[in-house]
């Protein structure tokens, strides 16, 4: 893909093809989240300025369009010389997967999330995505490099997204109990 791209049609159904043109390895961090698919699928496409904090990172997030099925959103990141800018166009198919393109100035992504129930209120997540070189030299990062990046970034998340399920559950029973 060259350009910002919308996602179509083929998005709608989980666009591995678009992330099998893209050169190079496949990317895949999976993590299971102790809270259920439906808090799961609002929580991680709930995307926002806060973002960065949970993440434990420094780019700014700033949400550009929010729709019931798609959400773009750009990502600013200071590096060392200059930024790293990136536009993000998800496509969301509730209720347990989203595709996502982006486009920046140091690379351009493709990648397909999924969410699957398994045991007990948890929910498996798996992200697959391949990358290319963006609009400036690219600094290339390699697999292991890359990898056990993304795993530390969604461990982050899931912090974050299992503090704010306990929470939810305790103001649930705390509402219920004064009913």
């Amino acid at each position: 893909m060259s350009g910002m791209a919308v996602a179509g049609p083929r998005a709608r159904r989980g666009a591995s093809s678009d992330r099998r043109r893209l050169p190079g390895p496949e990317y895949v961090t999976r993590v299971t989240f102790d809270a259920p698919l439906p808090f799961v699928f609002r929580w991680c496409t709930d995307y926002g300025p806060s973002d960065p904090a949970l993440a434990n990172d420094r780019f700014v997030r700033r949400v550009i369009e929010r729709r019931r099925r798609r959400v773009v959103f750009e990502d600013l990141e200071p590096l060392d010389p200059g930024w790293s800018w990136a536009r993000y166009v998800v496509t969301l198919v509730p209720p347990d997967r989203w595709h996502m393109d982006s486009i920046g100035t140091h690379r351009h992504v493709v990648g397909d999330y999924s969410l699957s129930p398994i045991a007990e209120g948890r929910t498996r997540f798996e992200l697959r995505y391949r990358r290319e070189p963006g609009l400036l030299e690219f600094h290339k990062v390699t697999k292991t490099v890359r990898d056990p990046e993304d795993l530390r970034t969604w461990l982050h998340f899931k912090r974050g997204l299992e503090k704010e399920f306990r929470a939810s559950r305790r103001d649930r029973t705390a509402r219920a109990s004064r009913s």
